[in-house]
């Protein structure tokens, strides 16, 4: 399943409590994400110089590059309260009632995944952010009336992976909107150095690198494998991690040099073989693979389009000519049926 795979994006239990230990905590330490930060440092300092709460904001994109860090790392340059939430959690009106109405001026209130909020908590929701009052229906029948409670000045950071599904009116309410993309290697081999030191590992920079270009562009992977190499390294050597020890560690792991996986590679595999490299409806790859729809295209594929192994067509997914060369396949010849 891919809750088990170690190099998924998403959060697994083992990350529960030593992520939060290595996360930065301020945006001079954060890393990666230029664009995200010149844009945050720019608007957090006018909020602060106006005396002001800070725009709503939205961050989006693929799960584990640090959206909710970032929201945290927010409230902690401006200097006020953090209360955190995720849309499928806030079931009623009445539950996000109670969330606003315990925030203080200029709080940030964080909800993740908030393109699952349901209908009704969204539109609710409208006039708290614009507005910065609560509109409540008590009581039902003839005897219902509204009652307005107004609200302190705060801000909602919303995270999404998936920033299509939320609803215009929704979208349109945040000021800010920030797009959170995969880091480079040379990015996550910092991060990797950074944990390493706050883990107390001693790691090379050959190591370090090692871990790096095998995290599929995502920190949270990078933190993941650290701590594994640095358990390999512990059993098998002198607890330092090398290169040669980075390496054997991960191969053992069955994870490459480009950071693919079994699963990854099942995925091609599963085109070129049974589809001739595509094109291939989502539906039908889920159903062969015996996994979610929602699955494939929010965790597995945004990493595989990104390295060039996999395309999104009209028609379907399509694999490569990097896939072919990477599954040492000869290179489709055009009008050519099959692949073998």
């Amino acid at each position: 399943m891919e809750e088990e795979r170690l190099v998924t994006p998403r959060r697994l239990s083992e990350d529960q409590g030593l992520e939060v230990g290595l996360r930065p905590r301020t945006l001079s330490e954060f890393v990666g994400q230029e664009e995200v930060r010149r844009n945050l440092e720019i608007a957090i300092a006018a909020a602060k110089g106006r005396g002001e709460a800070l725009d709503h904001v939205l961050v989006h994109g693929p799960p584990g590059l640090g959206k909710t860090t970032l929201a945290a790392i927010i409230a902690q340059e401006l200097g006020v309260g953090f209360k955190t939430t995720s849309g499928p959690v806030i079931e009623r009106a009445g539950d996000l009632a109670a969330l606003l109405t315990n925030l203080a001026p200029g709080d940030v209130l964080f909800i993740d995944e908030v393109h699952r909020l349901p209908t009704v908590v969204e539109e609710v929701l409208y006039p708290a952010m614009e507005d910065f009052r609560l509109d409540l229906l008590i009581g039902q029948g003839p005897g219902a009336r509204t009652v307005r409670l107004e609200l302190p000045r705060f801000t909602l950071v919303g995270a999404t992976t998936r920033a299509g599904l939320l609803s215009p009116a929704l979208r349109d309410r945040f000021g800010l909107l920030l797009r959170v993309d995969f880091y480079r290697p040379e990015e996550l081999w910092a991060i990797t150095r950074r944990a390493a030191q706050v883990l107390g590992v001693e790691v090379e920079e050959a190591g370090a690198w090692e871990i790096a270009r095998r995290s599929r562009g995502t920190p949270r992977i990078a933190n993941r494998l650290l701590r594994r190499v640095r358990d390999y390294a512990q059993v098998h050597g002198d607890g330092r991690i090398t290169r040669e020890m980075a390496d054997a560690a991960l191969t053992l792991l069955e994870i490459d040099q480009l950071g693919l996986d079994r699963m990854d590679r099942q995925i091609l595999r599963t085109i070129l073989e049974k589809y001739d490299g595509g094109p291939v409806g989502l539906g039908t790859l889920a159903a062969a693979l015996c996994e979610e729809e929602d699955t494939l295209e929010e965790v597995y594929e945004p990493f595989l389009i990104q390295a060039g192994f996999l395309q999104r067509t009209p028609r379907g997914r399509v694999v490569t000519a990097r896939t072919l060369e990477y599954l040492h396949q000869p290179p489709r010849k055009k009008g050519q049926a099959t692949l073998f």
